[in-house]
C-alpha cells in the first residue's frame, strides 16, 4: 500500500505513523500535516530516513496540494486523522473546527475519489478510512455503551464538527461508491500528547508545582484507551474492514476524572516523590464545569473484536504508569513543544478551564 496519513504530526498520529513505518517496510507512508500548534516534528525523529517514509507539510483544505500528492505517490489509501480536537478551544470559537474538521474532510474526500476514480480497477486494495471520535454519540447515563448503532448526538461544537465529517465520509459512500469506513474510538493516552489533554496536564502541572484543575467535582467518566493498541485496530481496520461500516474502539477502562487524578498523583509519589514528603495530590483544585461538558462516555467494541479480532493489549494500569514515565523522561520534548507555535495557546485560559 501507499498510504496518505493526514494529521501524521500529531498526538496519535505520530504513534501511528512509527507503527505502520516499522510493521511494514515495503510500504509507502506519506504524512500530511500543517505543522499548527498541534503538530511537532519533533515527534517523527524516529522514523526520519527510513526509506518508506515520505512528509509533506499541507493543508487538507488545499485541494491541489491534495491532487499533488496523490498523484506522485500513487496513493491509494487513506488514514484521515487530520483534525482540531480540543473541545474546550470549540467552545470558545468553533470556526478553525468548522474549516479543517468539516471543510477539511469534504476536501480530502473529493480528492480522494478523483484519485480513486482514475486507479486501475482490482490491482489494489483502495480504502479510505476516516479516524472519529466517541464524542460524536453525546453522553450516557451511569449505564451503558456506545455501540455503532447509536444514533449522534453531538454536543460540543468540536464534536459536531467530527459529526458533519463522520457524515461525509458515509455519504461518499453510500453516493459515490468510494471504498469508506470509520472508526470511533474513546479517549486516547500514551506518549506524545500535548499537554493540553487531562493526562499530560496533570503530570506536567504536578512536578512545576501547579494546580492540578478538575471541572466540576470531578464525576465525569471516561473511557481510557492506550494509543498502541488504537493503532493496532487501525492497521486492521484499514486490511480487513468492510466498507461502508462503523467500528467502535474502547479500551474498556472507565475511570471518573477525579480518581484518574488520584491515580496519576499516586503514581507521582511513587516515582518522582514532591519535595518535603508531601502527596501531589494536595495540588488538586475544582474548577468551574465546562459548558455543555458530557457526563460519560463508554465504548462497546464487540464489533471489531467479533469481525477483526482486535482486542486491547494494554492494561489501564501498566499503561498509565508507563505513560507516566514516558513524561517523566520526556520533559525536554515538553518544554520544546511549550516553546514552539503552542506557546501562544500555552498561558491563555484554555487549560483546566
Amino acid at each position: 500500500m501507499n498510504i496518505l496519513i493526514t494529521g501524521g504530526a500529531g498526538f496519535i498520529g505520530v504513534n501511528l505513523v512509527s507503527y505502520m513505518v516499522n510493521k511494514y517496510p515495503d510500504y509507502k507512508i506519506v504524512v500530511l500535516d500543517a505543522l499548527t500548534y498541534a503538530g511537532n516534528l519533533q515527534s517523527l525523529k524516529s522514523v526520519e530516513g527510513k526509506a518508506n517514509y515520505t512528509f509533506v507539510k499541507g493543508d487538507i483544505c488545499d485541494r491541489t496540494l491534495l491532487d499533488k500528492a496523490f498523484n506522485e505517490h500513487q496513493i491509494n489509501a487513506v488514514m484521515h486523522l487530520a483534525a482540531e480536537s480540543h473541545v474546550d478551544r470549540s467552545i470558545l470559537s468553533a470556526e478553525e473546527f468548522l474549516r479543517t474538521n468539516v471543510m477539511g474532510t469534504y476536501t480530502l474526500l473529493e480528492a480522494a475519489r478523483s484519485a480513486w476514480k482514475d486507479a486501475e480497477a482490482g490491482t489494489k486494495r483502495w480504502v479510505f478510512l476516516n479516524v472519529s471520535t466517541d464524542e460524536v454519540y453525546g453522553t450516557l447515563g451511569s449505564t451503558g455503551a456506545f455501540t455503532e448503532q447509536t444514533p449522534y448526538s453531538p454536543n460540543s461544537p468540536y464534536s459536531a464538527s467530527k459529526a458533519s465529517a463522520d457524515h461525509f465520509v458515509r455519504a461518499f459512500y453510500e453516493t459515490h461508491g468510494l471504498p469508506t469506513l470509520t472508526t470511533n474510538c474513546s479517549n486516547n493516552y500514551g506518549p506524545f500528547q500535548l499537554p493540553e489533554k487531562l493526562i499530560p496536564l496533570m503530570i506536567l502541572n504536578a512536578t512545576e508545582g501547579k494546580a492540578l484543575p478538575v471541572y466540576g467535582k470531578g464525576d465525569n467518566v471516561r473511557d481510557w484507551l492506550y494509543v498502541e493498541d488504537h493503532c493496532r485496530a487501525l492497521d486492521l481496520a484499514l486490511h480487513k474492514g468492510r466498507f461502508g461500516q462503523t467500528y467502535n474502539i474502547g479500551g474498556e477502562n472507565e475511570w471518573t476524572n477525579i480518581k484518574l487524578v488520584g491515580r496519576i498523583c499516586e503514581l507521582l509519589d511513587e516515582l518522582r516523590p514532591a519535595a518535603g514528603g508531601r502527596g501531589y495530590d494536595s495540588q488538586i483544585t475544582f474548577v468551574p464545569d465546562r459548558p455543555g461538558h458530557d457526563l460519560r462516555y463508554a465504548i462497546d467494541a464487540t464489533k471489531i473484536k467479533d469481525e477483526l479480532g482486535w482486542h486491547a493489549q494494554h492494561s489501564f494500569e501498566q499503561g498509565l504508569k508507563d505513560t507516566v514515565l514516558w513524561y517523566l523522561d520526556n520533559l525536554g520534548w515538553c518544554e520544546d513543544v511549550r516553546s514552539g507555535a503552542y506557546a501562544e495557546y500555552y498561558d491563555k485560559n484554555y487549560i483546566g478551564r
